[in-house]
Formats: structure tokens, sequence, C-alpha cells
């Protein structure tokens, strides 16, 4: 019973080692990207040119440049754009970190093994534009793009990894943007959410393939409002036998 215990106990400690040093490096990422963001460029402090300082020639003040408003608003947009980039890794790794942490200290790893993907179906009248996926309340994906090419990559990886055996929920919000042309025009001015969620049953010792399809519902009498739909299909197989064909639930 001892050494039953110690072993266990070394496998915590083990573990616990690996999740604080990746809690460290995305602390790090994060301190980086701080120290990048304070030294980047043309957003350091231009310090006040003296009483005897020389005119530019032409008779325009030398920091002139620095004061843009164009090329500070080029910058500012830049590096809004990377903060929000970099903040979307860090909450995806560490959503990771704490599926990690159920899983391994819950002493079920490589036990269940879960493959979400994302497939859209959706008709040409609708332009997928944001799509958030979570796994019992915490968010492993989120990506918005209004230029189209959500709808253009048809279909991509949400998560593969390990997972805790017993029930869980998949819950999933897509957000489409009306698309049309000439008469139809107008659509571009609509946004549609849908909101759906799914529960399953990981296995022991079992991959859970879930593909969740985004695709239109009825015709051209059904209202616009009600034809985004989300359907979930499921196939289950042995772990260690490759990713899953999906199967319509």
């Amino acid at each position: 019973m001892r050494s039953c215990w110690t072993a266990g106990s070394r496998r915590t400690a083990r573990v616990s080692g690996v999740i604080a040093v990746a809690l460290l490096l995305v602390s790090s990422a994060v301190a980086n990207a701080a120290d990048n963001a304070a030294g980047t460029p043309g957003n350091a402090a231009t310090p006040a040119p003296g009483p005897d300082a020389a005119p530019a020639p032409g008779g325009a003040p030398a920091s002139a440049g620095a004061n843009d408003p164009g090329a500070y608003t080029v910058r500012l947009r830049s590096l809004e754009k990377n903060v929000n980039e970099l903040k979307e890794q860090i909450f995806r790794t560490k959503a990771r970190i704490n599926l990690l942490k159920e899983t391994v200290l819950g002493g079920v790893i490589g036990a269940s093994r879960a493959i979400i993907r994302h497939k859209n179906e959706m008709g040409s009248s609708y332009r997928l534009i944001q799509a958030v996926y979570a796994l019992d309340g915490v968010q492993i994906f989120s990506k918005a793009d209004e230029s189209g090419r959500l709808s253009e990559m048809g279909e991509f990886d949400v998560y593969n990894g390990a997972i805790q055996p017993g029930s869980h929920t998949l819950s999933v919000v897509m957000l489409y943007q009306g698309n049309g042309f000439g008469v139809f025009s107008y659509l571009k001015g609509y946004k549609f959410k849908v909101r759906s969620s799914y529960n399953f049953v990981a296995g022991e010792a079992k991959t859970t393939g879930i593909t969740v399809v985004g695709y239109e519902k009825g015709n051209l009498t059904t209202d616009m409002n009600d034809r985004p739909q989300v359907d979930f299909r499921v196939n289950v197989m042995a772990a260690g036998e490759g990713a899953p064909a999906a199967a319509k639930k």
C-alpha cells in the first residue's frame, strides 16, 4: 500500500511540475508582449526639443514625422491586432492546461480522447464570421474574421486531445452575416447568431469524434432567422486507431 501511494505521489508531483512550467511559460509570454509593446518603435516618448534646438530643414520640426496621426493610427492598429492574437493564444493555452490538469490528476491520462472538428455546409446566403467552442464551460476555440475566411476554410480542427472519461457538454456559438448581391445586397446588413450544445459520454480507452456542422435548413419560404442550424455528427472508436470519420448523429 505504501509503495502504491509513493508512486502516485511522485506522478502527481511530476505532473504538477509540468503544469507549473506551462503556466510560467504563459506568464513569460505575457511579460514579453508587454515589453515588446513598450519598446515598439514610434511608441517611445520623444523628448521635447530644448530652446536651442535647430529646426529641421524647411522650417518643420524634426519630430513632425513621429507625430503624424496617420502613422500613429497604423502602428496602434498593428499593436492592437498583435495583442488580441496573443491574448487568444494565451486563453487557449490556459484552457488546454486546465483540461490537462483535470485529466492527469484524475489518473486517466491516455484513457480517452476527443477529436472535435468544425464543418461549414451553409448556403451562399450566409457567411460565417465568428465561431466559439466550449467544452464543459471552458472555451477551447474562438475565432472571428469578418472577411469571410472562416466560411472559405470549410472544415478545420477545434480540439484534438485527451479527455476525462464520463459525461461532457460541448457548446457552440456561430455568428453569420448575410451575403447577397444585386437586389439581395441588403442581406449584408443582417447578422444571425446560432447557439447549440451537445451532451456526450467519453468511454474508457475510446476516441470520440464529433464533427459540428453548420448548415442551412428549409427553403425559400423559410424565414432567414430560422435557416441557420447546427448538427452534431458523432463517431466512437477504440483509442489509438486514428481520427474517426464522422457519422451523422
